[in-house]
């Protein structure tokens, strides 16, 4: 069973519900985390950018990334939304076992 987490952001509080909702509801996620009022800097087509981003955090099944990436593609406002999917090394087994039997198979 391969578990990885899935960092991502949204423009907003909102926005980042109604993915966190829906990958879950999907069964691509067994869980969302949402932390709002992130501070981001970085450039955007050569401007200089700092504004207030929603970092949402998935745990899924690495077979699911993919179906996962695209799904949130397809909700996002973003041109070219952060989706990154970091592998699990560790942690507790009844944790990533439960993650595993709530997501789709």
């Amino acid at each position: 069973m391969e578990i990885n987490l899935i960092y991502m952001t949204a423009g907003s509080r909102e926005e980042a519900e109604a993915i966190g909702r829906e990958l879950v509801t999907s069964r691509l996620a067994a869980c969302v985390n949402i932390l709002d009022n992130m501070n981001s800097i970085y450039f955007w087509e050569g401007e200089l950018q700092n504004d207030r981003e929603t970092v949402l955090i998935a745990k899924t099944t690495a077979s699911l990334v993919p179906a996962l990436t695209e799904k949130v593609k397809s909700l996002h406002s973003y041109d070219c939304p952060c989706i990154v999917s970091i592998p699990i090394l560790s942690g507790n087994s009844s944790f990533l076992e439960w993650v595993a039997g709530e997501v789709l198979k």
